[in-house]
């Protein structure tokens, strides 16, 4: 059973849009100008939800340092030092043997680094609940070019070999799949369609053991005999049953294997020569081991895996499945994730079109609000994204250790390539060091402040409160401020509040924010979260009369976040408070009003 078939579901529902290009197969295109370097806006401006997928970068991959890459070195530095925290116990075994990091933005790779080890252990003592561990001549450190068995981001190839089909017009992403395979249309499945599959919508359960019939055709009879558990449509459930079903409509309209597609559509034209299903014997020194497969714990009983794929249904198919299957590279995945940030072009290869390639950026599930997912990728996940989420950002994640993120807004993509179920797949659970590498990564992306050289930035730190207090006006005011936040949705927010008492009791204080050449927009409630489009937006307020007397108003900002995840925060700048004739009763810009400024747990940034 997978990592991802056990965990809660997310999606939403959208019209197919259509206006695909056809484009037969991976074509060579024309080198585009500029081919070869770093893409993307500065970070501080432009790429909000609508942003598209760009049409004709062709950028390719290269190594480079921070700085190349619009990076913050100490926060890539601060990366490597999260990861490298989980190989000792979190918290009470390491949540993974080795692992290998790669992180970039545009076309540069700033980060490819190694830790721990890829095989360490020869077993698991179930008894002392303790890994074996094998002599240290015979244990194998990671390398960069370690290749892991990437579980269930294996999904994201089978799903971009049908984006291709439906591309091609061989596929019809709304046909029902027994338009493919009449067959399958047993136990309720008759209105299950491609789109289903893609977006985890079909009703299928998470997972069935397939491996326990002995024959191919016995694990295909139990697939078309499986009962949705939800009608077609009606809700999200990630089911590998999904994409082993995507896996038989794509080897039925092409006559060729999963293997084969991979190859000739995928991998072969970008170059990733270290990707594949089956790796051969000569792979087997480079390749991380997983678990030690026994019951109870696992389905099959194989001892240490090594070297074959580690899901038990994948297995028992071949070693070819549409749901797992594949091993890789960091670096392959890079290239991949390259591709798909330049609009499906990778050098002079070309996988998918641009307009094929936002497919798999838009979510399908707006039904299901938490669950956003596009064909194949699921987007806007905090659970493993970390701060890096946005509407637009997509990924996946593996049961062995496994994660891609790739977020078009900032042009960065993050790699973690871990062995977390050596020796055994209950010495870890959740997703932390995904969250906190990928959280490191959303803060080497630098914000420039609005004006001037620094803003007052919130940090990004879960479970607390931080307070930014301007100091005492006298009578009614108007404050006027820029903002850029990025929070948590429906969990974390930035609040401005006033006191009309000295500061003994706060309350909400309405405000309007506007994008650039947008319109005002009113927060009557004094409080914003969420995603904000990555711009900064003009904010102005009306500050009321003190409630008693001469006792001077005063104004704060309070950002507070719950203890899981976290966005990339908040910045102000700018502050400033007139008074009815639109003179300055303070302005930050003036030193002597800058330093009474009150921060706890606001610092001043130029980053």
């Amino acid at each position: 059973m997978t990592e991802d078939a056990a965990r809660q579901g997310r999606s939403t529902r959208r019209a197919f849009g259509g206006g695909l290009l056809a484009l037969g197969g991976a074509v060579v295109i024309g080198a585009a100008p500029g081919a070869g370097l770093a893409v993307g806006a500065e970070s501080g401006s432009g790429g909000g939800p609508g942003a598209g997928i760009p049409a004709r970068r062709t950028t390719t991959l290269r190594r480079g340092p921070a700085a190349r890459a619009g990076l913050l070195a100490p926060h890539l530095d601060g990366l490597v030092a999260e990861a490298e925290a989980f190989l000792a116990p979190s918290p009470a075994h390491p949540w993974y043997a080795g692992a290998v990091l790669l992180a970039g933005r545009g076309g540069t790779v700033a980060l490819h680094r190694a830790i721990g080890s890829a095989v360490r252990y020869s077993a698991y003592d179930e008894k002392t609940g303790t890994g074996v561990e094998l002599p240290p001549e015979r244990q194998r450190p990671t390398t960069v070019d370690t290749v892991f068995d990437l579980a269930s981001v294996s999904k994201l190839f089978t799903s971009i070999l049908a984006v291709q089909q439906i591309e091609r017009g061989a596929l019809d992403l709304e046909a029902r799949v027994t338009a493919y395979l009449p067959e399958f249309g047993g136990g309720g499945k008759r209105d299950v369609t491609v789109r289903h599959l893609l977006t985890h919508t079909s009703g299928f359960r998470s997972w069935i053991p397939l491996y326990r019939e002995p024959t191919r055709e016995g694990k295909l009879r139990l697939l078309r005999e499986e009962k949705p558990v939800n009608p077609p449509g009606s809700a999200y459930l990630y089911s590998d049953l999904n994409l082993i079903t995507l896996q038989l409509v794509l080897e039925e309209i092409t006559g060729r294997t999963l293997d084969v597609l991979l190859h000739d559509e995928i991998t072969a034209p970008l170059g990733m020569h270290r990707t594949r299903f089956n790796p051969p014997p000569s792979w087997r020194p480079d390749i991380a081991a997983t678990e030690d497969a026994r019951p109870p714990w696992s389905g099959l009983d194989r001892g240490m895996v090594w070297g074959e794929v580690h899901d038990e249904n994948a297995y028992a198919l071949g070693g070819v499945a549409g749901h797992a299957g594949i091993f890789s590279r960091a670096w392959d995945l890079a290239i991949l994730a390259r591709a798909l940030l330049n609009g499906g072009a990778y050098g002079r290869a070309r996988i998918l079109s641009p307009a094929s390639v936002e497919l798999m950026f838009t979510d399908f599930n707006t039904a299901f609000p938490g669950d956003a997912h596009g064909l194949g990728f699921e987007l806007h996940q905090h659970w493993y994204m970390g701060a890096m989420a946005t509407p637009r950002t997509a990924g996946h994640t593996g049961f062995t250790g496994t994660s891609l993120v790739l977020d078009p807004t900032t042009d960065s993509f993050l790699i973690v390539l871990g062995n977390s179920v050596h020796p055994v797949r209950s010495w870890r659970s959740g997703s932390a060091p995904r969250v906190a590498t990928a959280n490191r990564l959303a803060r080497a992306v630098p914000v420039r402040p609005a004006r001037g050289r620094k803003a007052w930035f919130s940090g990004m730190a879960s479970g607390t409160t931080a307070t930014l207090a301007l100091p005492p006006v006298p009578g009614a005011a108007r404050l006027e401020c820029a903002l850029w936040w990025d929070t948590e949705p429906d969990a974390d927010a930035v609040f401005l509040e006033v006191s009309r008492d000295g500061g003994a009791f706060w309350e909400p204080l309405p405000f309007t924010t506007a994008r650039p050449g947008g319109e005002p927009l009113p927060h009557p409630a004094g409080a914003v979260g969420g995603w904000s489009g990555r711009v900064w937006h003009r904010l102005a307020a009306e500050v009321p009369a003190a409630a008693r007397g001469a006792v001077p108003v005063r104004l704060r900002w309070r950002y507070a976040t719950d203890a899981r995840y976290v966005g990339r925060g908040v910045y102000v700048d700018g502050l400033r408070v007139l008074d009815a004739a639109g003179r300055p009763l303070f302005d930050e810009a003036r030193p002597a009003d800058g330093a009474r400024v009150e921060a706890v747990g606001w610092t001043a940034s130029g980053d």
